[in-house]
């Protein structure tokens, strides 16, 4: 860790708490945090909301991070402009996905990306039926079987492609974290997807994005749903490998489903609870015989 990293007490009291312990704290404020986005949809919309929460969120870890491009390759940049992209892309597949279906059931399914992330990195053929076991519980909540205004097709494909975001997230932000200290990575990709959401998410909101009620709830979903997970998700990741951090976010749906019930009242059926079951399971199983070791690079900066 550089000096201007060891100097922040911030960082350094993350430095010292396990990496298992900020995953955990991680799931549970992103969740919350989007149970609290929810609030803001009628107001603003889900592009608005997403604006929001990029904005307040790039501003609370500038102020924290204070990260400098100086000395930064082409590489650097290039890593850290595609993953503010993905991050825009992540958040408003998410929000379009939660307006249109109940919290839990849009995380089930977009947890398949760190899933197939964990199964493809572990290099176990044992670990591919859980996979199959995880599809089986997004069949489910879709039930194709059943009439089509069971659940919303168009949020499903939202809830789809924040999937196959969230893992590319997991990838992206492994290296990120090895590349820039302290946080920077994360700080100046905030900035980048708040620059690439800015004009859709202005018409979207228009001028209640200025509402000092809606801003109040926008910096809660901004600290809860981005500055705090953020943070320490790239602790935690910095200190593990990319599989161990994916699996061990096994409880997102059940958190989800929680969040959903606690701050909005959405009530799930026995069916759905038993598909959310069945991808928790699998997340589980995929982590059964995982390398809990930490990355050489953590071991070598320790």
């Amino acid at each position: 860790m550089d000096e201007r990293a060891a100097s922040a007490p911030g960082y350094r009291a993350l430095a010292r708490v396990p990496p298992v312990l900020l995953v955990i704290t991680g799931t549970l404020s992103v969740q919350f945090g989007a149970a609290l986005a929810f609030t803001l949809f009628d107001d603003v919309g889900a592009t608005g909301t997403t604006l929001l929460r990029l904005l307040l969120s790039s501003l609370l870890l500038l102020a924290l991070a204070r990260p400098t491009l100086r000395g930064r390759s082409r590489q650097d940049l290039k890593l850290v402009l595609i993953f503010g992209l993905n991050l825009a892309v992540m958040n408003i597949c998410f929000y379009e996905a939660i307006a249109r279906l109940p919290i839990g059931i849009a995380v089930t399914i977009e947890f398949l990306g760190p899933i197939a992330v964990a199964a493809a990195l572990s290099h176990k053929l044992s670990h591919w039926p859980w996979v199959l076991v995880a599809a089986l519980g997004v069949v489910l909540l879709a039930a194709p079987w059943t009439a089509t205004d069971n659940l919303d097709p168009v949020g499903l494909g939202y809830a789809a492609a924040a999937a196959a975001a969230w893992g590319t997230y997991i990838i992206l932000a492994a290296r990120l974290v090895r590349r820039f200290e302290a946080g920077d990575g994360i700080a100046i990709a905030s900035v980048v997807g708040t620059a690439l959401i800015l004009v859709p998410g202005v018409i979207s909101g228009g001028p209640e994005l200025l509402n000092p009620g809606v801003l109040a709830v926008g910096l809660g979903v901004g600290l809860l749903s981005s500055a705090i997970p953020f943070t320490a998700e790239s602790e935690a990741l910095r200190r593990m490998p990319a599989r161990v951090f994916s699996v061990l976010m096994s409880i997102e749906p059940a958190v989800a489903a929680l969040a959903g019930l606690i701050v909005l009242g959405q009530d799930l059926s026995v069916l759905e609870l038993v598909a959310i079951a069945l991808v928790t399971s699998a997340s589980i199983g995929v982590m059964l015989g995982a390398d809990f070791a930490p990355p050489v690079e953590a071991a070598i900066e320790a």
